[in-house]
């Protein structure tokens, strides 16, 4: 089963080259395209990262457990 992480790591080369050679191919100078087509897989990076982090269950539901304390 392709699970998020899995589908991030094959979209970071498909943007990197798809994008800028989409960019390419409508007439965007290369030193350009690639820059540019960098960033979105930068952006799909960062939100795999940070955004929708790796957390380990047993942490994430220890966090949970914890962060609720009910009032006395």
């Amino acid at each position: 089963m392709t699970r998020y992480y899995d589908l991030v790591l094959g979209l970071i080369p498909l943007a990197l080259g798809g994008i800028a050679a989409l960019l390419a191919a409508f007439g965007f100078a290369l030193t350009t395209a690639v820059p540019v087509a960098s960033v979105v897989a930068v952006g799909l990076i960062g939100h795999a990262m940070f955004v929708n982090g790796p957390v380990d269950d047993a942490a994430r539901t220890t966090a949970d457990e914890t962060a609720y304390q009910p009032a006395d």
